[in-house]
C-alpha cells in the first residue's frame, strides 16, 4: 500500500509523462542501489502498475539471482524492469529497458553502441542513458538512446558532493533534448511539482519513491 507522499510522487509523474508524451515509457522508475536499497524487491513490490526497476548493484556476485526475483515481482505487477549494463543478462531476464551508464558510454562507446544497436533489434524494447550534463547527453542520444536520466536535479544523499542541476538547467536539457528525459536526484513528493514547467518525462529515484 502506498503512503500519499508515495501516491502524489506517482500522480505527478504520470502528468509529467503524459504532457511529454512519452507513453509507454513508464513515468516512475525505481533505481536499485547496494548501499541504500541492497535489497529492492520489497520496494518493487510496492510500486504502481505501468512504473520500472533499474537494476543497478554493478559488481555485486548475487546480481543475476536478484535480476531473476526482481524480473518475478515485475511480471507479476506489471512492471518494466531495466538492466543497466549487460545486455546479455538483460536479454535472459526478459528485460524491456536497458540502462546504460554514463561510466560505460564514456569508458567504450563502441562497445555501447553495439549493445544499444543489438538491444534495439528486439520489438518494443527501449534504451536509457544516464546523464550529467549537455556532453553526456550527446553522447547518450548518439549512441540512440530512447530516454535520458538526467541527475541531480536537486541535492541528493546519494551524491552530497555533486552540484544540483537545478529546474533551469534540466529545463535546458530537456528543451535540447531529442528523447524523453526523466528527472533523478533528490527528488520527493514535496518538490516533484516543480518538475511541471521543464518538460520532464518521469521522475527516477530511490528515497523519494519510497518514503
Amino acid at each position: 500500500m502506498f503512503g500519499s507522499d508515495v501516491s502524489n510522487l506517482s500522480n505527478i509523474a504520470g502528468r509529467l509523462n503524459l504532457a511529454a508524451g512519452a507513453h509507454p515509457l513508464p513515468p516512475v522508475i525505481l533505481m536499485t542501489d547496494a548501499g541504500r536499497l541492497p535489497d529492492p524487491l520489497e520496494g518493487a513490490a510496492g510500486l504502481p502498475a505501468g512504473a520500472a526497476v533499474l537494476l543497478r548493484h554493478y559488481g555485486s556476485p548475487a546480481r543475476a539471482r536478484m535480476g531473476e526475483a526482481l524480473a518475478e515481482v515485475c511480471r507479476s505487477r506489471r512492471l518494466d524492469l531495466i538492466v543497466a549494463g549487460d545486455g546479455d543478462l538483460a536479454r535472459r531476464l526478459g528485460a524491456q529497458g536497458l540502462h546504460v551508464p554514463s561510466w560505460f558510454a564514456a569508458r567504450d562507446s563502441d562497445l555501447a553502441r553495439r549493445e544499444v544497436w543489438q538491444w534495439r533489434r528486439r520489438p518494443g524494447r527501449y534504451v536509457t542513458a544516464a546523464v550529467h550534463g549537455r556532453r553526456e547527453m550527446e553522447r547518450a542520444l548518439a549512441l540512440g538512446a530512447d530516454a535520458l536520466i538526467v541527475a541531480p536535479v536537486f541535492a541528493t544523499e546519494s551524491h552530497p558532493a555533486a552540484r544540483p542541476l537545478g529546474i533551469h538547467r534540466l529545463a535546458g536539457l530537456v528543451k535540447s533534448a531529442t528523447a524523453p528525459v526523466y528527472a533523478l536526484g533528490g527528488i520527493s513528493a514535496a518538490n516533484a511539482a516543480r518538475l511541471g514547467p521543464t518538460g520532464a518525462a518521469g521522475i527516477a529515484g530511490i528515497g523519494g519513491i519510497l518514503a
